[in-house]
């Protein structure tokens, strides 16, 4: 059925084949989102389909809103692949870069089989790299590859995979929404996607400690390079003042973006510890804000992008919003030639 990836796919039923009789552990990265989850279980009960020996491993636990995609699935944590269960191979999903999983899940599994991802900025470091930028979802990508390859998928995958997709096109919206993302979502509903439940699911399910977060968040946005950007921050210890979660950061720095004449924008998350972790995002795939985070070791989408500093610094904000003034002056003289 179709012809999504002609290459891609031919690349993964190689790789399936070679994958006869091996245990395998499919790692996604920190903070998983939809994407992540649902190429996690897709690929997961794809493979378990052909006999293989599979279970997901993620550093962080799986969001309160994922949860429902990950019924009778096997999702192991950081520590419990350090033991035996470490004897696996590894295949990497929607993981930009080798340490996106951890530096522990990094130094376990040194030489991956495989890498799965749509990020731009992925170097490809695993033996095998299945990587298209131009897919909006990791999960679009395997949607395609098991139907170029004829490969059975089930009611629980096809709901993973449209997930995965409903997430990184924020419902459609993005312009990374392509005919081909339309086309296998409609695959994917008629093999047993619930387009509805998704929806209630990641949309409709909010704790009220997210609110909260979002109102300080909203509290502390200001404009910045002309009203070109807005950034907004999150505190140390706010989490705990408001009662939410890591994983309740999941979407707030699209409100940012959202504003009228805003073409960047941001969310800075400092810690206790020093340490600080920015979330970008553009209107323009033009102004490549995985290339503003690249700056801070960063990286990810053309219109969506993060870091993670170790030491943020008391400047770190200004340093940010240099980088923005930078990258609009660079595509400004690019749109003025």
């Amino acid at each position: 059925m179709g012809n999504f990836y002609p290459q891609l796919s031919a690349d993964f039923a190689r790789l399936l084949a070679s994958l006869a009789g091996r245990r395998l552990a499919v790692i996604g990265h920190a903070r998983p989102d939809g994407d992540c989850i649902g190429s996690q279980v897709a690929l997961a009960r794809v493979l378990a389909a052909q006999g293989l020996d599979v279970a997901c491993v993620n550093p962080d636990a799986v969001p309160r809103r994922l949860v429902f995609l990950t019924k009778g699935m096997t999702f192991l944590r950081t520590d419990d692949v350090l033991g035996p269960e470490g004897d696996r191979l590894a295949i990497f999903v929607d993981c930009a870069d080798h340490a996106r999983a951890g530096e522990r899940l990094k130094a376990r599994f040194p030489a991956p089989a495989a890498v799965i991802d749509h990020h731009v900025s992925n170097p490809g470091y695993a033996a095998v790299n299945l990587i298209d930028s131009g897919s909006a979802a990791t999960c679009e990508m395997l949607a395609g590859m098991f139907l170029d390859n004829g490969l059975a998928i089930d009611a629980v995958a096809a709901q993973a995979l449209f997930t995965g997709i409903m997430t990184d096109t924020g419902q459609f919206r993005f312009g990374s929404a392509s005919a081909r993302c339309f086309a296998l979502a409609g695959e994917l509903v008629a093999r047993g996607a619930r387009p509805a439940q998704a929806g209630q699911e990641l949309f409709e399910r909010e704790s009220f400690g997210k609110l909260r977060l979002l109102q300080h968040y909203l509290s502390t946005l200001q404009l910045e390079c002309g009203g070109r950007a807005c950034v907004g921050t999150l505190a140390p210890g706010i989490f705990e003042q408001v009662g939410a979660t890591a994983e309740d950061t999941e979407g707030l720095v699209d409100y940012a973006r959202s504003i009228d004449g805003v073409q960047i924008g941001a969310l800075i998350e400092h810690r206790a510890d020093g340490s600080v972790k920015a979330s970008l995002r553009g209107q323009d795939p033009a102004l490549r804000v995985d290339l503003i985070a690249a700056k801070f070791h960063g990286g990810g989408h053309a219109c969506a992008a993060g870091l993670s500093l170790k030491s943020g610094g008391p400047d770190f904000r200004a340093r940010l919003v240099a980088a923005f003034a930078e990258r609009f002056a660079a595509v400004d003289a690019v749109g003025h030639t």
